[in-house]
């Protein structure tokens, strides 16, 4: 690329403005403007960079990638309102509220096949999970058995974030939709897609009208099962992927976060003899960086620079994810019922 690409961003909470030392650093991008209501009017920072106190005044300035940083409730109108002034458009996790939202999106997204369109799911790119993707793809391990996943919080709101996130007009759901949905991602990346869900989801910790645990247990076609726990009563935060298969196992155990606090980030690989008593041979790598926000950012400029395809995080993964989540949901006939909730 030999002229950057403007980029603007819809929202410079804490998000937002790691998503622009990213941008920023990327050789062919470059941060032209940012919106947030907590601005508190429009102006200029002493960088040049334009800001705005409502992100649909952004949408009207001349930058060629939005970078979508906003609540649950206008992220896929916000995404709409790109694509349709043609911009290419990078929104954070989760798409919308709803499977609906996604749905809008697409259908604006296909009106306009010239753009791209990239939802942020980082943990994709975490060298722990693409290292244990690529010893699952190799077969080297044999086929996958099961799945068993715990990703958890101690709260519902943590690090200073704002309690929308416990506002169900305004979220759409809770610590499975906020959190978990990355490890929803990661066990479609890893399993293939769900065919039969079941599962168990509560608020009765924290008392919002948002889950603040729910448990699920899935299967594909080909019967692997997958068991997952999403919390926000985590009280000690974990991020955990447990992978067996016919020849080892894989776990992927803590994540490098801005938090530092779900532990060492490590991958533990096992591989069994098939007459090892239960102690098979293991080996551990840890990772001490997180590649991940930049590679993701590089992945789609690179997109956007040559008319590649979007490989991760495509409005179809986001979709499908999205529908995952939602039938874990309603697979619980008590929460369906109560909140009126579909697929």
């Amino acid at each position: 690329m030999t002229d950057k690409l403007k980029v603007g961003i819809a929202g410079y909470g804490v998000v937002g403005k790691r998503r622009r030392q990213v941008i920023d650093a990327h050789p062919g991008l470059e941060t032209v403007a940012v919106s947030d209501i907590r601005l508190g009017g429009d102006g200029a920072f002493d960088d040049g960079v334009r800001y705005f106190d409502d992100y649909r005044k952004l949408l009207n300035e001349k930058i060629d990638v939005l970078f979508v940083c906003l609540t649950n409730d206008i992220n896929a109108v916000a995404t709409i309102g790109g694509l349709e002034r043609g911009m290419h458009v990078f929104c954070e996790k989760p798409p919308g509220r709803d499977v609906a939202d996604v749905q809008r999106v697409i259908a604006v997204e296909k009106a306009h096949p010239g753009l791209k369109l990239k939802y942020g799911f980082n943990h994709r790119y975490h060298d722990s999970v693409r290292d244990a993707l690529a010893i699952l793809r190799s077969g080297e391990l044999g086929e996958v058995i099961n799945l068993r996943a715990v990703y958890g919080k101690s709260q519902l709101i943590t690090f200073n974030q704002s309690s929308w996130r416990t506002q169900r007009v305004l979220a759409g759901g809770g610590v499975l939709l906020d959190q978990g949905i990355h490890m929803v991602d990661l066990l479609r990346l890893f399993a293939g897609e769900f065919t039969d869900v079941h599962s168990f989801v509560s608020n009765s910790v924290w008392n919002h009208d948002v889950e603040d645990n729910a448990y699920a247990l899935m299967r594909t076609a080909d019967g692997k099962v997958a068991m997952l726990h999403s919390s926000a009563s985590q009280w000690r935060h974990r991020f955990g992927l447990e992978i067996t298969l016919t020849g080892g196992a894989l776990t992927l155990a803590g994540i490098l976060s801005g938090s530092k606090s779900y532990g060492a980030e490590t991958l533990t690989i096992a591989r069994t003899d098939g007459n090892d008593m239960g102690d098979p041979q293991e080996e551990t790598r840890r990772y001490n960086r997180d590649p991940s926000w930049a590679d993701e950012v590089a992945e789609f400029a690179e997109a956007i620079a040559n008319g590649r395809p979007i490989v991760n995080g495509s409005s179809e993964d986001a979709f499908k994810t999205m529908q995952l989540v939602y039938r874990i949901y309603c697979a619980d006939p008590d929460w369906k019922a109560h909140w009126g909730l579909t697929v």
